[in-house]
């Protein structure tokens, strides 16, 4: 009984078993991947901290200061047989009263500006932090992707050298050819060892650069295929001043605007006022004051004009960087078109001609070897030229597909 007991418990393991491995292994898109950047990436978390921070500080911006209470006594004698005492001269008194500071209205307005301009332009930040998370997520798993591609390529490659090793020791067996030529294939398959383990240390630097985004799911599988989103040129030149980093400068100096606002405000008196109770002795009646204050703003020329001035120069040198900025990535736009435009062009004719006039002369060459017109050292270099521009065409689409994604993440997320 035990014995069968324990049959049925290995049949039922081995079934087990069985069907963990038929399950489908996960995969990581590149939709995905963005998603989990996206719930991953910790400088969203402060950026989401920030603005929240400044619309609570933007909440209190245009209030009045809190008002003060007066404790005091008045008119105290120090000086005689009353002195020190609260209740015989009529001129005591004990006070307490209330003071308010009253800002003038275009200064409450300004800090209202300012705290305003400063939200919008945290918010802004956000979302163009969001846009460089999935910029870098997408840049990171484009390159990963293209690094399990020529891994994958590897194999192929191994299988077609298996082949040239017994094409060779068919012809040696035949009498035919050098015995020198069983070295070749096997120089050539520890060639392909050595691009493989350099490719090996590419992909464990690609799979970190993309666990900086997504944490431990970088170690994934990929799945899918290099991206290649459309570029419209014309599009992109018309949205280039809706590029995130050239948005920015617009709560930036609405901030800046309302500053110097602010700085001219202080050219206008502020005021208070204070309600204060007096208490005197038993037989004098108590008393109540009410006072007002004014500032007298009377030197601008050395106090509110040089601070007007500083917030004017900020400003003037918002509006220059901003126009550096907007030639900068004018700039950036041609050059990223034009290297769109070069690696479309190159893409097409590797597929078209490169790769396959390389397969064509591994071919050719590999017929002579076998009818012993060509020499294997003509086989081994071509099958080495065939090897590089399938390298080469994946270069080719990872490159491609890197530039489109920075078009895409600068001009057609921030559009939509």
């Amino acid at each position: 009984m035990s014995k069968f007991l324990c049959r049925c418990a290995r049949l039922a393991a081995g079934v087990l078993a069985a069907a963990l491995l038929s399950l489908p292994v996960a995969a990581l898109t590149l939709d995905e991947a963005l998603r989990q950047a996206e719930r991953e990436a910790p400088s969203l978390a402060a950026q989401a901290v920030q603005v929240e921070a400044l619309r609570s500080s933007a909440i209190p911006a245009g209030a009045l200061p809190d008002p003060k209470l007066l404790l005091g006594l008045q008119n105290v004698p120090i000086e005689g047989a009353d002195r020190g005492r609260l209740d015989r001269e009529p001129m005591t008194m004990q006070m307490v009263g209330l003071m308010q500071e009253v800002p003038n209205r275009a200064k409450r307005r300004a800090r209202i500006d300012v705290a305003q301009a400063g939200v919008e332009r945290a918010t802004l930040e956000q979302r163009v932090e969001l846009l460089k998370v999935r910029r870098q997520t997408a840049l990171a798993w484009i390159s990963a992707l293209a690094v399990e591609e020529k891994l994958a390529l590897f194999q192929t490659l191994y299988a077609e050298n298996d082949l040239l090793v017994k094409a060779v020791r068919a012809r040696l067996a035949g009498g035919r050819g050098q015995p020198a030529d069983s070295v070749g294939p096997r120089q050539e398959a520890a060639l392909l060892a050595e691009q493989e383990d350099q490719l090996q240390q590419s992909r464990a630097q690609q799979r970190a650069a993309l666990r900086r985004w997504i944490g431990p799911r970088a170690d994934e599988p990929l799945a899918g295929r290099l991206p290649n989103w459309p570029v419209d040129a014309e599009h992109y030149r018309h949205n280039l001043q809706r590029h995130p980093e050239l948005a920015l400068f617009d709560p930036m100096t609405d901030e800046a605007q309302a500053e110097v606002r602010q700085a001219v405000a202080e050219k206008k008196s502020d005021w208070s006022w204070e309600l204060a109770y007096q208490k005197r002795g038993e037989e004098f009646g108590d008393m109540m004051s009410v006072q007002f204050s004014f500032d007298l703003p009377l030197f601008p020329g050395s106090r509110q004009n040089p601070r007007i001035a500083a917030k004017q120069a900020t400003l003037s040198q918002l509006e220059a960087e901003r126009a550096a900025a907007e030639r900068e990535h004018a700039q950036q736009l041609a050059d990223d078109l034009a290297e769109y435009q070069r690696l479309d062009r190159a893409l097409r004719r590797s597929q078209d001609s490169l790769v396959p006039l390389a397969e064509e002369k591994v071919a050719l060459t590999l017929a002579g070897y076998r009818a012993g017109v060509d020499e294997l050292a003509s086989v081994i270099a071509a099958r080495r030229e065939l090897v590089e521009a399938r390298l080469k065409h994946i270069d080719f689409e990872q490159a491609r597909a890197l530039t489109s994604a920075r078009l895409h993440f600068a001009y057609e997320e921030v559009s939509q």
